[in-house]
Order: C-alpha cells, then structure tokens, then sequence
C-alpha cells in the first residue's frame, strides 16, 4: 500500500485571483480565500491552490508537460463554460468509444483535460482500492433512480446487480439487494452541504419528506440548528436514513 496520496495541487500565477475564479466559475466550484495565503478552489476533495511567485511570470508555455486531468458530472456544460469565457481548445470535447474526452487552456496557459468514462469502464475497473461502505437496500431499481436522479449522484450497476454508487470524487458505496430488508436505526450516510437550508428546499421540491424527531429542536423545514452542526434527515425508498449536514459546523 502507499504510504503517500496526493490531495493538492499549487498553480503560480500573475494574477492568482483572478485564475481562482476562473477555476471556480468553470467548475462551479468554491473559491475559498480565507483558509490561507492564496485562494484554493476545491474540487470535491482535491485542492487547487494558486499563488504568486518571483520566479514564474506570463503564461505557462509547455502546458503539455503537466496536465491537470478532471472528471466532471457534465462535460458538455463545463466546456459551455469554458467556451463562455473565451477558452482555448488544444482537443475540443469528443466521445471516444463512449468515454468523453476534452484538452483546454486556462487563462495562463495551463493545460486541464476533461475525462468522463462510461458506466461500463468504471464498473469494469473493479471495486474502490480505498475503505468504502456498503449497504441493503428492498429494491435496486427504485434505489438506482433515487440515488441518481434525486441526490444527483452517479450510479452503476455491475454484472452481479450491485450499485456502485459515486458519493464523490473519493467515496464509492455499494447497495446490495436484501428482499427481508429493514431499515438500520441509525443514520447510514450523511452528506455535507454548503448551504443546508438551500439542499433542503431543492430536496423537498423533489418529493423528499424530511424526518422529524422528538425532543430535537428542528425548525418548521426540518433542520436543526444551533445544537452541532446544522442538520436535517430523510430516508432512502428502502427507508434507510441519511442526513445533509453543514460544513459550516
């Protein structure tokens, strides 16, 4: 096993700024600028950091030699983004054998591929090399639509009818089928958001009825607050129960 993973990547830049908000209206991801000396934009676990250094000036002009890869939900509309911000393609986004592929510059120059391979490779590339958790569920079917369309999450089915269920970049679930499944007393999952009044509304305007328990300070949506970090409780259609949590604490 390594002993060492990789978490971070650090972009100099003459105007770091203002290529972190380019990343970030790109990814439509945060733009931490508090955390630290530079602004870090993360994209569901791995951190790009940028800053100013003496030594590097104008644009990188051997972008080929290091290239940041990045898997996005939706690579047709992160290359809409790009596009919209006056972008600059070396391979514009194309599907190959059903995996989408597309090479862009950033503003200084940077080199950024955009990779989406199909369901099929990732199922076929075998189960997560990391801890994962698993759990039953009454019905795959049901349970692939909720997690997908509902939570928004990837979803894949392998040979043996399991779900692989993308939580993000770095966590991979499995649900199995139980047809005697009952829902565990505990919470299986908890989901951390940004904005939990926010994740909240879009849920219920989802169908997902919120929890309520007694003696648990919620307010009139379902959240409580003001007691740890703000959360709210729903279930899955097999009635297992997970939570939206604020990062924010």
């Amino acid at each position: 096993m390594a002993t060492a993973s990789v978490n971070s990547i650090l972009l100099s830049s003459d105007d770091p700024a203002a290529l972190a908000r380019w990343y970030g209206e790109v990814f439509e991801a945060p733009v931490s600028d508090d955390t630290g000396p530079y602004p870090v934009v993360d994209l569901d676990g791995f951190f790009i950091m940028f800053d100013r250094r003496d030594d590097v000036s104008g644009p990188n002009r051997d972008g080929a030699r290091t290239i940041l890869n990045v898997e996005p939900d939706d690579p047709a509309a992160v290359a809409e983004r790009i596009d919209a911000l006056g972008g600059e393609w070396v391979s514009p986004l194309e599907n190959r054998d059903g995996h989408l592929f597309a090479t862009a510059k950033d503003p200084d120059g940077n080199w950024i591929q955009l990779v989406r391979l199909s369901d099929e490779a990732e199922v076929e590339m075998g189960q997560p090399t990391t801890p994962f958790p698993g759990f039953a569920v009454r019905d795959i079917d049901e349970t692939a639509e909720f997690y997908s369309t509902v939570l928004g999450m990837r979803v894949m089915r392998n040979s043996m009818g399991i779900l692989m269920i993308r939580i993000d970049r770095r966590t991979t679930a499995i649900a199995y089928p139980k047809p005697d499944h009952e829902p565990a007393a505990f919470t299986i999952l908890n989901i951390p958001v940004t904005d939990i009044d926010t994740a909240v509304a879009e849920l219920a305007a989802k169908g997902v009825a919120f929890l309520r328990y007694d003696g648990f300070p919620q307010e009139e949506n379902g959240v409580m607050k003001n007691n740890g970090p703000s959360i709210a409780w729903f279930t899955d259609p097999s009635g297992n129960v997970i939570s939206v949590i604020s990062r924010e604490g």
